[in-house]
């Protein structure tokens, strides 16, 4: 968050893209580490920090957002810039009371929802939180399919198969499909016997 808030203590009106190319140059990010996505592929990770960091910022009031996608620092914002602090974290945030509200009313929000880590006591955003909770949660359920499907007998497995197979398209009818696979599998086994 330090690093944003000094690119705009200039005090002009700042694109949120040119923050976050001149951030990644700071960094000395290399190509591989600015196209980086999230896990559902739809933003870069180090975008989507930098808005969150400048979210944070806004919610604390040490930036502002004169028109869409621009950010700007305020007088709030310079002060805490004046005091040179060695980092802005949440809770180096949670001084204003605009920060604590923003928290509480998300807090409010959570409580609706089970999630084991915080915003605050991570350093994933929360789309990176969702993301990983949403891939977890896929990961358990085709393992716990999997072995549904392992539990079953092999003609429950034949059917199965035939089932996917009508599903995406492939053959014509339950019968054909069906007559298909045992016809390809009697071939197989002949060639092997």
């Amino acid at each position: 968050m330090l690093p944003l808030l000094k690119f705009t203590a200039d005090g002009e009106i700042h694109t949120f893209r040119d923050a976050v190319d001149s951030l990644a140059n700071e960094f000395n990010l290399t190509e591989e580490e600015r196209k980086q996505l999230l896990p559902s592929g739809q933003q870069g990770v180090f975008h989507n920090r930098v808005g969150w960091a400048r979210t944070f910022m806004k919610k604390a009031g040490l930036l502002d957002s004169p028109k869409r996608a621009m950010i700007r620092i305020t007088d709030r914002g310079r002060e805490v810039l004046k005091h040179n602090p060695p980092e802005i974290d949440a809770d180096f945030l949670k001084q204003n009371p605009e920060f604590m509200e923003f928290l509480s009313l998300k807090h409010e929000r959570e409580e609706t929802i089970p999630t084991r880590v915080s915003v605050s006591e991570s350093s994933q955003t929360p789309e990176e939180l969702l993301e990983y909770s949403y891939s977890k949660i896929r990961e358990d359920l085709a393992n716990n399919l999997l072995a549904k499907v392992k539990e079953c007998d092999p003609s429950f497995f034949e059917h199965l198969v035939i089932d996917l197979r009508l599903a995406m398209g492939y053959g014509g009818s339950r019968a054909e499909a069906g007559k298909g696979d045992r016809e390809v599998w009697r071939r197989g086994h002949r060639r092997n016997h």
